[in-house]
């Protein structure tokens, strides 16, 4: 079936036809007509048709480190609101936190091709931003400040900065840290540092006996959390770099020192850690805008195929 032929057997205009099948003014009486044929025929328009014709295939590459996160589950939420209301689609691809894996994936779209590419930053190492620089379609990063394309990222260092000060005050014995590697700029290195640098502003430190590292994961956190009961004695807080970390070190607490008071802290604001626990202090970061002003900053590279990069940081609240 063509557009033409839908419009014969409605009595219309194949004019009518393409506003209707494109979100544009169709009468009332045009459409209900329009819409019977298309039921009738089973008629779906040609996806090759529209990408010779438009120069677009209003595909949209969205490459993401896992799916097993609420914060990458809250991050997809928000840009699939804007292409949806776009009239784009998103191809999803997981790298299982794999950072060359991300590289790979680029590839993979540009080939494909899509209109444009979202990628959940990780590791940005030195490959990345080369990638990132001579893409050959519009690329947006989320979760990471880069120099190299537009970017949409928090502020780590603030928020950890503000946390530890808070816990920093309380604390009548020493603070731990569970961070993660510190190649991820943002959730490693800036949280680690901002904790640093608010721990001094309170006169206290972070002692590198109290710090450990620990993948993303509540296994992983859960076994730095026992290497830390088991060799430092006098901890009244420890903090963790995510709240899934924080899952773990809760539970090492409940197991090997149900009788200490150990304060857990986290980042993320994690809703099911939430339910489960009453809640604990963490940061909430506003994970579903930085998908949607990350997807809008992308549809705009595209419509005005402008090459104007665009930086921009959200806020965060402790909570």
């Amino acid at each position: 079936m063509t557009i033409k032929e839908i419009a014969q057997l409605a009595q219309v205009s194949s004019a009518a036809v393409s506003r209707y099948m494109n979100g544009g003014y169709v009468s009332e009486g045009k459409k209900e007509r329009i819409r019977a044929v298309i039921e009738e025929t089973g008629y779906r328009p040609s996806v090759q048709a529209r990408t010779l014709r438009t120069k677009r295939a209003c595909l949209i590459g969205v490459i993401v480190p896992k799916i097993n996160s609420e914060s990458i589950s809250r991050i997809t939420e928000g840009i699939g609101q804007i292409l949806a209301k776009s009239g784009y689609q998103m191809l999803l691809t997981i790298t299982n936190n794999n950072s060359s894996k991300e590289l790979e994936y680029v590839d993979l779209f540009e080939a494909y091709p899509v209109d444009g590419i979202i990628l959940v930053g990780t590791v940005l190492t030195r490959a990345h931003k080369k990638k990132l620089k001579e893409c050959k379609v519009p690329i947006v990063v989320i979760g990471q400040y880069t120099k190299e394309t537009s970017c949409v990222y928090h502020d780590d260092y603030g928020a950890a900065k503000a946390l530890a000060e808070q816990v920093g005050r309380e604390a009548s014995g020493r603070v731990a840290y569970i961070g993660v590697t510190r190649e991820d700029k943002a959730a490693g290195a800036a949280r680690e540092d901002g904790f640093r640098e608010g721990l001094k502003e309170v006169g206290k430190e972070l002692e590198e006996s109290c710090l450990r590292r620990a993948k993303f994961t509540m296994e992983s956190g859960y076994e730095q959390a026992v290497d830390l009961l088991e060799k430092e004695h006098d901890i009244d807080i420890i903090s963790c770099a995510t709240d899934t970390i924080a899952a773990g070190a809760i539970e090492a607490i409940a197991q090997y020192s149900p009788e200490r008071k150990i304060q857990v802290t986290g980042f993320g604001d994690n809703q099911f850690l939430k339910a489960v626990t009453g809640g604990i202090r963490t940061v909430h970061f506003a994970y579903q805008t930085s998908g949607i002003k990350g997807a809008e900053l992308l549809l705009e590279m595209i419509e005005s195929e402008k090459t104007r990069m665009t930086e921009m940081k959200l806020g965060c609240e402790l909570v």
